[in-house]
């Protein structure tokens, strides 16, 4: 009788632990890699949408302004394509030439280096290069088409993947093309893609005084938009020079909403090469324009950051920057940096300038922490540097932006295309 009641007692106690377990799994989180897939490959994007968009091209001179991200895909999960160009051709449609952005149009090509204007080895197709090779010492010039450029064309079919970043220059070339085409009567058909930072809007706006290549328009640096909708802001607000308007067309995207989890399963440019770079790039940038090396020279770019003159003892993560693909010379060539590992922090929603500002704070040497004109221009205004140099904290710094994340929402929010 008593091994018959502890028999039962044992069943029961192994069927609770099966239905606890159960219960578990049922609630584990999914793993922000596995999100990601999942959620990707229920999204369409607009370079895939053929049936939306190839009778506004056949017949036509078209111009692509492209890059390595320039794909139609093949398979759900994203991981195989054809270049938009290649696809294009296929289907008869007259492409007379690639606009080429900053890294070129295979993307390899480091931040900052002159692309040459050449013809594409793989397509046969000219590529004009719309990053600073015009002979012309106005800056807008380097980075806009020419009239000679567009004299032969009927329409530009605009298809780069953007990371969400104020500062990532693509916005800028958009804005050129846009400019360019308005002043020639020439449609612009943006072809969509997801912003993997489109969750959430962030930071200090451009002000007047600090408008460039990386910050042309009055923008947080994090805006929560995919481009067709910062296309149809620029057009709306009448950004482009003398308040010309483009004769613009986006494809959207199915699928996408702007809180949507989105892997990129190619490099949007040599240094951003998984999911956390991307994620952290927007934060981490801003070392760009100080002592601080961000990962450049390593494999590791934007997700650890480090200098030979932060404390060792604060910041016992090190590395050793050297030359490779995407950074030919990198900040700190040679020396021992001592600083943070981040590829293990949680997925950010919020801007963190806490690693900045720690960073100044531990630094001995001040004076040499700031490269003062490219810091300014990639924050868009003095007043940040000036703030962490007064010893702000980050919630005092951040409750500075509020006035003007409150505008530019309301802005947003007349050319949203998603939830």
């Amino acid at each position: 009788m008593q091994k018959q009641i502890s028999r039962i007692i044992l069943q029961l106690l192994v069927l609770f632990l099966c239905l606890t377990n159960c219960q578990n799994k049922s609630k584990k989180q999914v793993p922000l890699k596995e999100t990601a897939e999942s959620t990707t490959k229920h999204i369409i994007v607009g370079a895939n949408q053929t049936e939306k968009y190839l009778d506004l091209l056949k017949g036509k001179r078209i111009a692509l302004a492209a890059n390595n991200t320039s794909v139609i895909f093949k398979s759900n999960d994203h991981k195989t394509y054809t270049h938009l160009a290649d696809s294009l051709k296929s289907l008869n449609i007259n492409i007379v030439k690639i606009f080429a952005p900053e890294h070129g149009l295979r993307g390899k090509i480091d931040a900052g280096e002159v692309i040459k204007s050449e013809i594409d080895e793989q397509t046969g197709i000219p590529v004009v290069s719309l990053y600073g090779t015009n002979d012309n010492s106005n800056s807008e010039e380097k980075f806009k088409p020419s009239e000679k450029h567009l004299n032969d064309l009927d329409v530009v079919v605009f298809d780069i993947q953007d990371v969400g970043a104020r500062f990532y220059t693509y916005l800028s070339t958009l804005h050129y093309i846009m400019e360019a085409c308005a002043e020639k009567q020439i449609p612009v058909i943006v072809l969509d893609r997801p912003n993997p930072n489109g969750h959430y809007i962030d930071g200090p706006i451009v002000e007047e005084n600090f408008k460039s290549f990386v910050g042309l328009h009055p923008v947080p640096i994090v805006y929560g938009m995919t481009i067709g909708e910062y296309a149809k802001m620029i057009n709306g607000e009448k950004w482009l020079k003398n308040g010309v308007k483009c004769n613009l067309t986006v494809i959207p995207l199915k699928n996408y909403t702007h809180s949507s989890t989105y892997s990129l399963t190619l490099r949007p440019s040599p240094n951003l090469p998984n999911d956390k770079s991307i994620n952290l790039y927007p934060s981490l940038c801003l070392f760009e324009g100080t002592n601080v090396n961000c990962g450049r020279g390593t494999d590791m770019q934007f997700q650890i950051f480090g200098s030979p003159d932060l404390p060792s003892n604060e910041y016992n993560f090190s590395f050793t920057p050297q030359p490779n693909f995407g950074s030919k010379n990198p900040k700190n060539i040679n020396q021992e940096c001592f600083g943070l590992d981040l590829s293990k922090t949680n997925r950010l929603s919020a801007l963190n300038f806490e690693w900045l500002i720690n960073a100044y704070n531990a630094t001995a040497n001040k004076d040499k922490f700031f490269r003062e004109r490219s810091f300014n221009i990639l924050a868009g205004t003095d007043k940040l540097k000036k703030q962490i140099e007064n010893g702000l904290s980050f919630e005092e710094i951040k409750a500075t932006w509020e006035d003007g994340l409150t505008k530019f929402k309301n802005t947003r929010k007349k050319y949203l295309i998603y939830p």
